[in-house]
């Protein structure tokens, strides 16, 4: 499974209060005019914790008919116990998943030794249907995965990558000291999504590319390409738009950043709070100044 470029980790929309797995197809329909690798569903942007299994399943069936054979479909399943795991992990691939996204188990973190951690990954991994990537997202977990767990992980056979979602870029190079070449690290941190791609990473899961896939897209294409310059250029401006959509609204922000761009956002489910009009306009200025930079096409998306 190749994981080179630019994943989508699009969101879960709701209507009513309920899943609405046709307007999740008709949003991966339209992304995918602008050179995408693939999706993640049931990610932290598509809020899979509040989520329930059945409602994971349908989405992801959603999913699987409108991506192509010619990108990835990812799904997550990360889930506390380690027998939840397993049995979502069959499941998500039935439904027709390429690989999986398995999140650390983080409710009883003090216990989430080296060895606990290697055991639950193996024990997903060696269960998988599909190949597994582990997912370390420490601003979600307050757990970073150790490197040498990492490591160990990185030999079993299904285990393919990893997407760090930290941002710690001392902690990513270690990490790739530690792999083989052929182990597929993705960059979850968009501000770090440039220098991690100089230092290795092959591609990037990034919510900001929910609402400006060009952009993101031109930054890896232009790092490929060796136009240093213009991808040093293009990444701030990526940095900068997700410091305002995710860094000051979250999902919420994403959501509300796609209906500016012509996609069916809507509200994030509650707990989480739905954007403010006043937070809107905010974004939808910065899109528009996107757009007289010449970074974004005056038509939606």
């Amino acid at each position: 499974m190749n994981l080179h470029g630019v994943v989508l980790p699009v969101t879960t929309p709701f209507e009513g209060g309920a899943i609405a797995p046709a307007r999740l197809a008709a949003a991966i329909s339209r992304y995918q005019a602008h050179g995408v690798a693939g999706y993640l569903v049931l990610g932290s942007t598509g809020e899979a914790a509040l989520l329930d299994e059945g409602e994971k399943i349908a989405l992801l069936a959603a999913a699987r008919e409108a991506v192509p054979t010619s990108a990835t479909l990812l799904a997550g399943v990360g889930l506390e116990s380690t027998a939840a795991t397993v049995r979502l992990a069959r499941r998500a691939a039935e439904a027709g998943a390429d690989g999986l996204l398995v999140l650390t188990p983080f409710f009883f973190r003090t216990r989430m030794t080296a060895d606990a951690l290697v055991r639950h990954f193996r024990t997903v991994a060696d269960a998988s249907p599909v190949p597994i990537l582990l997912y370390n997202v420490p601003a979600h977990t307050s757990l970073v995965i150790p490197t040498a767990v990492v490591e160990a992980l990185a030999a079993h056979p299904n285990v393919i990558g990893l997407k760090d979602s930290s941002g710690d870029l001392p902690w990513l190079l270690d990490v790739l000291a530690r792999v083989p070449e052929t182990f597929q690290v993705v960059c979850g941190s968009a501000p770090a999504f440039l220098p991690a791609l100089h230092s290795g990473a092959v591609g990037g899961i990034l919510a900001i590319a929910d609402v400006l896939p060009e952009l993101a897209v031109k930054v890896y294409t232009r790092h490929n390409e060796g136009r240093a310059a213009e991808a040093l250029g293009l990444q701030k401006q990526l940095a900068a738009a997700t410091r305002l959509v995710l860094g000051s609204h979250g999902i919420a922000g994403v959501k509300g950043a796609m209906e500016v761009r012509g996609l069916f956002g809507g509200d994030p489910r509650p707990p989480l709070l739905p954007l403010a009009g006043d937070d809107r306009a905010a974004i939808a200025r910065e899109i528009e100044r996107l757009r007289e930079r010449g970074l974004l096409e005056r038509r939606e998306i």
